[in-house]
């Protein structure tokens, strides 16, 4: 391992940031992923509880149910690295105003469930924060045909995507695949961080 090459990058992950609009699959997945690759800071945005249904794709425990998704999440980022500063906002994003929690991040990641929400975060963030880069995914649902997954960039809209994946409501989410997408876009986002560094 190249130590200069890990001492810059490091250091260069630690004094950055990274928002997280929807902390579910994809969401508790990219956070966990960002922390342990050494993430500074995060900035996470959900109103929902942990429901059992939650369990098989997302990052939380069988005694966590109930609980507020954000309050636990940053409980299980404390438990990896209590060195990350963590700031959560439980709420619902809103037409309007879905764009202001993200104001001061390096990099947003859209982890959305619904098609039309997703969509409606996205443009917000391109319209009201042009020169922030966004991570999304399309494409979630399903299992296998990893092959068919590509990052799509379109300006500052950075998108892991597969055309061809039915929607969640006509396929199933499991593990493997949706943990693969939010891997991706933490993997998307550390890339936009980093730079000429990767």
């Amino acid at each position: 391992m190249n130590k200069d090459k890990f001492d810059k990058v490091k250091t260069k992950l630690k004094n950055a940031s990274v928002g997280i609009a929807g902390i579910g699959g994809l969401g508790s997945n990219a956070a966990i992923a960002l922390v342990r690759a050494g993430i500074g800071r995060l900035v996470l945005v959900d109103f929902d509880k942990i429901e059992k249904s939650n369990l098989d794709r997302q990052y939380y425990f069988l005694d966590q149910i109930g609980k507020q998704k954000v309050a636990v999440i940053k409980e299980n980022i404390r438990r990896i690295d209590p060195n990350v500063k963590v700031e959560t906002y439980d709420l619902r994003l809103e037409r309007g105003s879905m764009f202001k929690p993200f104001k001061d991040v390096d990099v947003v990641i859209e982890a959305l469930d619904k098609a039309v929400t997703k969509t409606e975060f996205i443009e917000e963030i391109l319209l009201n924060l042009p020169e922030k880069p966004i991570v999304a995914a399309s494409g979630v649902a399903g299992y296998g045909h990893s092959e068919r997954i590509v990052t799509k960039r379109l300006g500052k809209l950075n998108m892991c995507y597969d055309e061809q994946a039915l929607s969640s409501e006509n396929d199933i989410l499991m593990a493997p695949r949706v943990c693969l997408m939010a891997n991706w876009e933490a993997n998307l986002a550390l890339e936009i961080i980093l730079g000429e560094d990767k």
